[in-house]
């Protein structure tokens, strides 16, 4: 595994090498959720939330999110995104958000997909916070990931 720390000899931070790593079909899916109030809950479901469309709002926030990881990352490899979906659904004590991402290329999507999950939670507390600002974004996780040297993972 040494092939793959982020310091170099001397101890300094640096972005691992992949050019030498083949390309090949790669996803990640990961999951969160914002937990809010049953007034935000019933807010949402009757689409009558005061700032809007919430849900709407945090599937572009993910979306951007993910497109905008190696901004927000250091170290992440900017590559190519081929495919991001981020679904949005009210449960009954938390918005539950999940986001997928696609790529061909030689590094893996993980933190894209997290960052998606991250970025539309925010969006929906930013969306919330005048009717409930203890909403907090929790369980933020990979649920699973294709592809690579590694292979298939899923969380068990």
């Amino acid at each position: 595994m040494s092939d793959f720390t982020h310091l170099d000899d001397t101890g300094s931070a640096r972005m691992v090498d992949v050019s030498g790593k083949q390309v090949s079909t790669r996803t990640a899916t990961a999951r969160g959720r914002v937990v809010v109030s049953p007034t935000v809950v019933t807010l949402l479901r009757d689409g009558s939330l005061p700032k809007g469309d919430a849900l709407a709002v945090a599937r572009v926030a993910g979306i951007m999110g993910a497109k905008r990881t190696p901004d927000l990352v250091p170290l992440c490899h900017p590559i190519a995104l081929h495919g991001v979906s981020v679904d949005v659904r009210v449960d009954d004590d938390a918005v539950e958000i999940e986001a997928t991402v696609r790529t061909a290329d030689r590094t893996g999507v993980e933190m894209e997909a997290l960052t998606a999950v991250v970025v539309a939670g925010l969006a929906v507390i930013d969306m919330v916070k005048g009717v409930d600002p203890a909403a907090v974004i929790t369980d933020v996780r990979v649920m699973a990931k294709t592809g690579g040297v590694t292979g298939d993972w899923s969380r068990p």
